[in-house]
């Protein structure tokens, strides 16, 4: 296996132990990003005057060939190489020569393997709000045409108010907006550019940081180099992130599932994002969601790896660190591909309207807004929660709902009841007086699908960063 250190050793690594301690097979992942940042390292050597214009063109020549190859698939990244750093070194080596041994001068590994990493997750951060945002976009699009698509609230799993469609995605457009502004949160945290940090303790060499960091797109370089490379922490925040996001679509998963099912028929899934029993032909399952919910708990356990593996380690670099990338880069894969998934399956899904608004026909959901009238006719609230009560005792009796009682029965009760119960307990009543920002009427909905509006606006070309790589 290519080594980049073996001057000090006699003896051959064990295989096994060779094996064991190398992560090729892994950080392979990062072949681009070694490639560009050794390139923005090159640049800062010659006007640092630390190559001459002759080997830093010679290199950059050379990284640059390595590069295509690999993309077009003619060099292939294999196990020979003990991680992504000596493949293309040894590679660089064997095409120009001499001048790639001059490559590494003023880094080490260690600050190497920073640096890419920040770039990798970098780029993954942005593809992620790429992604959320358009699960965001869908979400809004059914808001729209919504707003008056009236549906039973919850709570404890029981039938609580009337709201509507577009309310209840709404919910769930503020979840992601959320995560949509954790992942905004970690890009700008991260972006610092621990190139130049060497081991642990910088370099001797005049090595301007600056300028590196601005070729490969960061704010500025780490300002303390035993953190440099020991800082895991924006991995851990995006672990964090995830693991929350996973949990959103978790929710809104099973949701779906309770929908989908015949006790709830409020919605259909697209035959493209359901499968089949294989004994039973009449079932049509939810799948996709039940695999998403299913794949949180492998995010939840990525977070919980690396919080594990970083809790006792000392500065700076330690080989544990190599353990964060697997399970990060297994992390966000799932991640994307839930998104991607989620998103699809929400724009094919058929909701049953209809079915919607006749569920709220059952379970009291209007019980609320019969207490409102009362305490809106002079009853002390109090006073009018029990006399509903009473009301929903004998509708359960005689097995009818308030809408169903007569205005003699509601005056045996209270004779505060006039005609105008009815109107105050209708389902579009109850829906169109809540009018508070955030509330599911109309008139406040419509107010908030403009604000959402803007946001998506906001990002729609996607282009907050522009990175320039070399």
């Amino acid at each position: 296996m290519a080594q980049l250190w073996g001057g000090r050793f006699t003896k051959e690594t064990n295989k096994l132990a060779s094996d064991f301690n190398a992560s090729i097979s892994f950080d392979k992942r990062f072949y681009e990003q070694d490639i560009k940042g050794s390139i923005a390292h090159v640049m800062m050597l010659r006007k640092q005057g630390i190559l001459l214009d002759e080997e830093k063109k010679e290199i950059i020549a050379g990284l640059e060939s390595i590069l295509r190859d690999v993309e077009s698939g003619k060099l292939e990244i294999t196990n020979k190489f003990e991680d992504i750093h000596s493949f293309v070194e040894a590679n660089l080596i064997e095409r120009i020569g001499e001048s790639g041994k001059k490559l590494h001068t003023g880094r080490s590994r260690n600050d190497q393997v920073a640096l890419d990493m920040k770039l990798y997750i970098r780029s993954e951060v942005l593809a992620l709000e790429g992604l959320v945002l358009e699960l965001m976009r869908e979400l809004l699009d059914i808001m729209k045409h919504h707003t008056e698509t009236i549906m039973p609230g919850f709570t404890h799993m029981q039938k609580a108010q009337p709201t509507t469609l577009a309310h209840y995605m709404g919910a769930y457009f503020e979840m992601f907006k959320r995560d949509h502004s954790r992942l905004q949160d970690i890009y700008k945290r991260m972006n610092t550019c621990p190139l130049g940090a060497g081991a642990l303790a910088g370099t001797t060499y005049p090595l301007d940081r600056k300028y590196t960091a601005e070729l490969l797109g960061f704010d500025g370089p780490t300002l303390n180099s035993l953190d440099s490379v020991s800082d895991r922490d924006y991995l851990i925040e995006l672990m964090s992130a995830l693991s929350t996001m996973m949990m959103h679509l978790s929710r809104f998963c099973e949701e779906i599932i309770l929908w989908n099912s015949n006790e709830y028929q409020f919605i259909e899934l697209d035959d493209s994002y359901s499968t089949g029993s294989s004994i039973m032909p009449q079932k049509k399952n939810p799948d996709i969601a039940e695999l998403i919910r299913g794949k949180t708990g492998r995010v939840y356990g990525a977070l919980i790896s690396i919080l594990t593996t970083m809790k006792g380690l000392p500065l700076a670099y330690n080989k544990d660190m190599q353990e964060d990338k697997e399970l990060v880069f297994d992390a966000i894969d799932t991640a994307k591909g839930c998104l991607v998934l989620f998103a699809g399956m929400l724009s094919t899904t058929k909701f049953c309207t209809e079915r919607m608004e006749a569920s709220c026909l059952s379970g009291f959901i209007n019980a609320t807004d019969a207490a409102d009238y009362l305490v809106n006719n002079g009853v002390a609230f109090r006073d009018a929660h029990e006399i509903v009560g009473r009301l929903v005792l004998y509708c359960i009796d005689k097995e009818i709902g308030l809408e169903d009682m007569s205005l003699e029965e509601f005056k045996e009760i209270s004779p505060v009841f006039e005609e105008d119960i009815y109107e105050a307990i209708s389902l579009k009543t109850c829906v169109n007086k809540r009018k508070t920002i955030g509330a599911p009427g109309p008139a406040a909905m419509n107010r908030v699908i403009e604000l959402y509006t803007e946001y998506l606006e906001e990002f729609h070309s996607f282009d907050r960063y522009s990175v320039k790589t070399y």
